[in-house]
């Protein structure tokens, strides 16, 4: 992954597997929240707040390219590729501790208020989210 990105480590636990013993493609998408999550702390944002709204997902894709399996231990990397007025969008990648490429995709949220209603992403906020802490 190009640039500056935020690492997150988790292991893949047993109920995120389906029948197939691999990971539910649906989990790919929850690990890569997962790193936004812990990238909003590390920038002393909240991750949510209902009293001033959140960040709600407008589009993901997601390229999937190598099972996960119970128990694989794995490093999330997540990258802003882009920050609009309202918007950011996140680079992912999900690899194992080997450095295999599991999956990779990008995911794009916009700021909204407590109406739900998009809102502007303040100066502050918007130097936090491009350099962290």
């Amino acid at each position: 992954m190009n640039g500056t990105c935020h690492r997150y480590e988790r292991v893949v636990a047993f109920p995120d597997t389906d029948a197939s013993g691999w990971v539910h493609f649906t989990k790919i998408l929850a690990y890569a929240e997962e790193a936004e999550h812990s990238y909003l702390r590390q920038c002393g944002l909240p991750v949510f707040d209902p009293a001033k709204g959140g960040w709600p997902r407008v589009k993901v894709s997601c390229e999937y390219r190598k099972p996960l399996r119970f128990e694989d231990r794995i490093e999330v990397r997540l990258a802003l590729s882009r920050m609009g007025g309202t918007s950011v969008t996140w680079n992912f990648e999900i690899a194992k501790m080997d450095g295999e490429i599991a999956a990779r995709g990008e995911m794009t949220a916009v700021k909204v208020n407590a109406a739900g209603l998009p809102e502007t992403i303040p100066g502050e906020e918007r130097k936090l989210l491009e350099g962290g802490k």
